[in-house]
């Protein structure tokens, strides 16, 4: 049997397959201003690479912020629960993840069944989101799959003080105008945008391995930060962007 997983998140959506406990595939699109379309899309995309129709899928589970905007989905669970289950899926010695989305972050504390035990969310700021670290590709004019190359060449991070995203990127223009390098002010970005997410995994005091999930782990830069800050290595995975889905996937073929 065959199972899906789908993850609208607030910048990309994401949807997976499930078979006899294997990964079949995944697929990501943005989403763009209409979530319910979004989920179609990524729904329908993934089953055409793999030569599947809706009806040879036996249960499908929604997840992320527009999770309940997939209405044909079985049942709607939190991201956090699908996290924990997509990372231990991929890797069953995970007991902890930093998850950085586009509109939150999340620190979780998984036990060794791969049930999550703590968690601690930043909900209520862009500082230390894929938002975040957007605008400030954007004030830059640099790409965001530039930003991690960039911060790797960096000699020194500027201090960005700021927390509230729309003043710091005032500051960001403020150096832009002082002619700073614009490695060395991405390299500080990342600094501080890593600094929010370490107090949320020393908050509940996250217990390695730790595996860092979400679009922003593509982000070499924010990963070394986010390592310099926590003092120890993460586990980044090839489809970290995709571990909500695939986590929620695996969810689907035990209901």
């Amino acid at each position: 049997m065959i199972y899906a997983g789908i993850d609208i998140g607030s910048i990309t959506a994401k949807a997976a397959l499930i078979k006899d406990n294997q990964l079949l595939g995944t697929h990501v699109i943005l989403t763009g201003y209409n979530p319910v379309n979004a989920g179609i899309k990524v729904f329908q995309t993934l089953l055409k690479k793999n030569n599947l129709s809706k009806k040879q899928i036996t249960a499908i589970v929604s997840t992320g912020y527009g999770r309940a905007s997939v209405a044909f989905a079985d049942k709607a669970l939190t991201e956090i629960i699908c996290h924990g289950t997509g990372a231990c899926f991929i890797n069953p010695e995970i007991r902890g993840i930093i998850d950085v989305g586009g509109q939150d972050s999340k620190a979780i504390s998984l036990n060794k069944n791969g049930q999550v035990e703590n968690f601690a969310m930043n909900d209520k700021c862009a500082a230390g989101t894929g938002r975040f670290l957007e605008v400030m590709a954007n004030a830059l004019e640099v790409g965001l799959d530039q930003m991690g190359y960039f911060s790797l060449t960096a000699d020194k991070p500027s201090k960005i003080s700021s927390i509230c995203t729309v003043f710091a990127e005032s500051e960001v223009i403020s150096m832009i105008a002082g002619q700073e390098k614009r490695e060395n002010i991405i390299a500080g970005i990342h600094e501080s945008a890593a600094a929010r997410v370490a107090i949320l995994a020393f908050k509940i005091n996250i217990k390695t391995p730790v595996m860092m999930t979400g679009g922003v782990a593509k982000n070499k830069g924010m990963v070394k930060a986010l390592e310099n800050r926590l003092g120890f290595k993460l586990i980044v995975e090839t489809l970290a962007q995709e571990n909500g889905a695939i986590g929620a996937a695996v969810l689907a073929s035990k209901l």
